[in-house]
């Protein structure tokens, strides 16, 4: 009997002495921090009414090299009846990054698809957007007028060989107000 005493102090000594030797990883805190909007503008081309832009035909001899890329074929975001309240917005595209580059979107795969080749996304002065990465800010007029956010694609060659065939790829994006 003296036996299971003494086991049983030994245990419940180890026990509520556990917690003294747990170790902690330490503390750490996350602010967040954003504004209420009375609304935001109104998106022309929505989830529902798709921008459809026409890339047109480009020969594969227009590249020259990993990198290397063909002429941009330009496209426009419109947003309108722009509250007071907001002055600038900025645009994040998103999509299948390409597997060589993920910063362009991937071409949208299919039994015949060009390979080889990706999307690439440029702003008003013809600078790259990486996927995910917002676009320098836009001046926005309030009111009822339409505020035209002027964009660019083109194709960019991603591997060392170019495989002829359709070159469709997707994009969403989103509004980011400033």
């Amino acid at each position: 009997m003296r036996k299971v005493a003494t086991s049983l102090l030994i245990v419940s000594t180890l026990c509520g002495s556990a917690s003294a030797f747990a170790v902690t990883n330490g503390e750490g805190q996350v602010n967040f921090s954003g504004e209420i909007i009375d609304s935001a503008c109104e998106v022309v081309n929505n989830l529902s009414d798709p921008l459809n832009v026409t890339m047109g035909k480009v020969s594969k001899t227009a590249f020259t090299g990993l990198g290397s890329t063909a002429d941009t074929t330009q496209f426009n975001i419109e947003l309108k009846n722009c509250p007071e309240t907001v002055t600038t917005a900025a645009i994040t595209f998103g999509g299948t990054p390409d597997a060589d580059n993920a910063n362009v979107l991937a071409i949208t795969p299919d039994t015949d698809a060009a390979s080889g080749v990706a999307l690439q996304l440029l702003d008003a002065s013809q600078q790259p957007l990486n996927l995910y990465t917002a676009s320098r800010p836009y001046q926005l007029q309030s009111g009822t007028g339409v505020n035209t956010l002027e964009f660019a694609a083109r194709y960019i060659q991603t591997k060392s060989e170019i495989v002829a065939g359709p070159a469709n790829s997707v994009s969403t994006f989103t509004v980011v107000y400033n």
